[in-house]
């Protein structure tokens, strides 16, 4: 009779294998054929061995590549020796992608799995990924995952309750997850050493752990010595009890055991902190690709919905692109440089499939807008790619542009706008700025006339000079010996947001390697940038524009600060050519706030860290809130950008890390000789968008997560004409009517003409909100718990009613 409370190692035989890291995908591709034939083989030889796999990207390389050993696969899969799991596209990094990202990983991984094995993933896996999100537990469960595998944080880095817990995100999702023993993967000799450490964690009532055992990294998998050493153990003891197994089997018995398991409600973090600065190039592609994609489904949806205009086909290959470029050893930047390369041209790819697809969905709404003909009239048309209204910077370059133009909205009111420095310097190209207001998920239009019945709109109220801009919220003043912000005074709520001289641009010894194995904190303040110049380069009735060009070393800075007239944040764009080795760049901002909470946003949701001065991974925002000092009341301030992941909060200061130059795949303990020649990251010109954005109250109330987005999704412009058509000259095709409720998706469905919706909510307070698409009369009343994510398909045919689905567009 089989002894259930016997300690048992279940055997897991896998290969851990990087597609990309010290090699290229093209090598990635061929060690994946060398490894599935040699867990094949394996399997011909002994009857009972059992192989664990994971990433659907590495299964359609062989679908295309090798058919015949594919369908050996499909056999083995079936046959249940074969055993799938992270039913994702690849194991991505688990902190640096967007929450759209993470849940795309499940829809093409997934349903891959699906249709070429029939099968799903159980079990999420990612056992070597450099941390892993606090969200994730929810968009597992709606992925069809109830279990994770994971190894890092080690338990030198995070502490955890034991290797077996309960994993649960801020919704009160939750998965069984385990923390690996030791490593993912072994040596191809006899495994009797690692067997027996791993021996040493099983105690009582988690007596029974499972131990990894593989050849991994490049590939390879269970070797013959390998089988046969558990072999051997198992007719040589009795304590414990080896069994070739598998993550699904393992887990269902610690279920059926009904053990009681502890429960962790946390990010798992940190692990190889560096990895969140390291390569700004692949964290930007990322962003752009990610955000872009994002616009052109919201944008192509409608379209299609509204004239009929086709969705983009290959906007699966577009996101397959981005998901394989997530990979955990691509965008944490530790790759060999070559490998840039291809990601840049893979992300490029997907980034010309969102632009052609975005480009014909907005020029087909706007050739059927009905544009009356006028005389020298130069018709606009904006789209807002964000389901609110949104009151935003515009920027479009035009030519014949004449002095006497004006600009007026659909209405024929006049709307203030400047000339500002154009891309194309000849020929008469003209760019123009202004403020536009739009509708949610919609468009308007606006028209540059030389009507002369028609005024223009009122001067600019900011007041500035070389040194100080002020607008009727703020006032900001730059140091002129060091370009820092001496002062940004909050006239409207009599708060000075800094406590010192801020958007500091901090120099850091970082000696670390790649990685930054081992390392926490980023302190040893090598000096600072100072300023070269300050000067106001741009001052007109929308905006004006403070440049500091700052030096240090071989380096140089240029930030350009813009304060608008009507709007109530400061942007800054930061070009930054970078000449310096073993080197990290920071931008510090010390708060003038007491009893203050760190807010830090990650995929689909945020988290609430200690200002304690460790390196964190971010999205688009963070956030330092408290009680100012001089009024009591609660203020904050947020800082939010477009392509930067990695921060630090240490006491009063936050600061958001713009770059590291450590050498490429540099690992610990090599140390690099004085004689070498390496190659450096971050070297050049690089350039990031960022604003500030203080606030009265939390940035909840505050807006932030819209503003961040904002950002990210800039409007997009098509130049027009004069046409008849049916649309009106502004227009809205959804809208939400909960500030926290955010729809952050509007797709085609992957198996029809249907739409999918996905929104989450932000803030987490449950919530009822209502989610209205006013040209098809239909409307979505949905309750949202604190942090939810909610996916609906809503059908092409009027006749049959919306329903919620999961992430993989599976009825509920």
């Amino acid at each position: 009779m089989k002894n259930e409370n016997k300690k048992k190692l279940y055997m897991i035989g896998n290969a851990h294998l990087d597609p990309v890291w010290l090699w290229p995908w093209q090598e990635g591709f061929q060690e994946t054929k060398a490894t599935f034939r040699s867990a094949l083989d394996r399997m011909q030889e002994y009857d009972d061995f059992v192989f664990t796999s994971s990433s659907a990207q590495n299964y359609e390389w062989v679908e295309q590549n090798d058919p015949a050993m594919f369908r050996e696969i499909q056999a083995r899969v079936a046959e249940g020796r074969w055993v799938i799991v992270g039913g994702w596209w690849i194991q991505p990094d688990c902190n640096i992608p967007s929450g759209e990202s993470f849940v795309r990983q499940g829809l093409y991984g997934q349903r891959y799995f699906k249709e070429k094995l029939g099968v799903t993933a159980k079990v999420g896996y990612n056992v070597d990924s450099f941390g892993h999100f606090g969200m994730m537990p929810q968009i597992l469960k709606k992925s069809g995952m109830d279990y994770y595998v994971m190894m890092r944080p080690m338990p030198n880095e995070k502490g955890l309750p034991g290797r077996l817990f309960k994993w649960e995100s801020d919704d009160g999702s939750h998965v069984l997850a385990f923390r690996i023993l030791f490593e993912y993967c072994s040596w191809g000799k006899d495994l009797e050493n690692h067997i027996r450490r791993c021996e040493t964690e099983l105690r009582a009532p988690f007596d029974q752990l499972m131990c990894f055992y593989g050849v991994g990294n490049h590939g390879g998998g269970p070797t013959r010595e390998n089988i046969d050493s558990i072999k051997r153990l198992q007719r040589e003891q009795d304590e414990v009890e080896l069994a070739f197994s598998s993550p699904n089997e393992f887990f269902a018995d610690m279920e059926n055991r009904q053990l009681p398991f502890p429960v962790v409600h946390d990010d798992l973090q940190h692990h190889a902190s560096g990895c969140y600065a390291a390569h700004s190039g692949v964290k930007q592609w990322n962003r752009r690709a990610e955000n872009l994609m994002a616009a052109a489904e919201k944008l192509s949806s409608i379209a299609s919905w509204t004239t009929g205009q086709p969705y983009p086909k290959d906007f699966d290959r577009a996101w397959k692109n981005i998901l394989f470029n997530q990979f955990h050893d691509i965008l944490a930047g530790t790759s060999i440089e070559t490998a840039y390369d291809d990601a840049r041209n893979e992300y490029g790819e997907a980034l010309a499939i969102a632009s052609r697809g975005l480009n014909h969905a907005v020029q087909s709404l706007s050739w059927k807008i009905h544009i009356e003909e006028e005389e020298n009239m130069k018709p606009i048309v904006v789209f807002n790619p964000h389901a609110w209204k949104s009151r935003v910077n515009v920027e479009v370059e035009v030519g014949g542009f004449k002095d006497e133009h004006v600009l007026v909205d659909e209405a024929g009111r006049p709307v203030a706008f400047q000339r500002v420095q154009p891309i194309a310097t000849c020929n008469g190209r003209y760019r123009l700025s202004f403020i536009a207001q739009l509708p949610s998920l919609g468009y308007r239009v606006y028209k540059f006339t030389t009507n002369p019945s028609l005024p223009k709109a009122a001067a600019s109220p900011i007041v500035a000079n070389d040194h100080a801009m002020e607008n009727n919220r703020f006032r900001i003043e730059f140091d002129p010996s060091t370009g820092y912000i001496a002062s940004l005074r909050d006239k409207l709520h009599d708060v000075e947001v800094f406590r010192d001289l801020a958007a500091k641009p901090v120099v850091i010894e970082d000696k670390t390697d790649t990685w930054s194995h081992n390392v926490f904190h980023f302190n040893n303040v090598a000096g600072t940038f100072a300023a070269s110049r300050v000067q106001l380069v741009e001052h007109g009735p929308v905006k004006s524009v403070i440049r500091v060009t700052s030096e240090y070393g071989r380096s140089s800075l240029v930030q350009d600060f813009t304060m608008y007239a009507e709007l109530d944040h400061i942007d800054v764009k930061a070009t930054i050519d970078w000449r310096e080795q073993f080197k990290m760049l920071k931008l510090v901002f010390p708060i003038n706030l007491i009893f203050t909470r760190q807010t830090y946003e990650q995929p689909y949701g945020f988290i609430e860290r200690a200002h304690n001065g460790e390196e964190e991974p971010g999205q688009s925002w963070i956030d330092y809130s408290g009680i100012t000092r001089e009024t009591g009341k609660v203020y904050g301030v947020s800082l939010m950008n477009d392509s930067k992941y990695s921060y630090s909060i240490h006491g009063k200061e936050m600061a958001i890390t713009l770059l590291r130059s450590p050498i490429y795949a540099h690992h610990d303990p090599l140390v690099p000789s004085d004689t070498g020649h390496y190659s450096y990251i971050d070297q050049g010109i690089q350039t990031v968008n960022y604003a500030i954005l203080p606030h009265e109250g939390t940035w909840e109330t505050a807006g932030t997560v819209k503003r961040a987005a904002e950002l990210n999704q800039r409007p997009i412009t098509v130049i027009e004409t004069y046409h008849k058509g049916e649309l009106p000259q502004m227009d809205s095709y959804l809208s939400v009517d909960a500030d926290n409720v955010l729809v952050s998706v509007v797709k085609k469905a992957e198996d029809s003409d249907d739409l999918v919706i996905r929104a989450y909510e932000t803030a987490k307070t449950s919530t009822r909100a209502v989610i209205k698409l006013p040209k098809w009369n239909r409307t979505i009343e949905a309750d949202f718990g604190p942090c939810e994510i909610k996916t609906f398909r809503i059908p092409k045919d009027a006749s049959l009613p919306i329903a919620e689905t999961n992430l993989i567009e599976w009825e509920l």
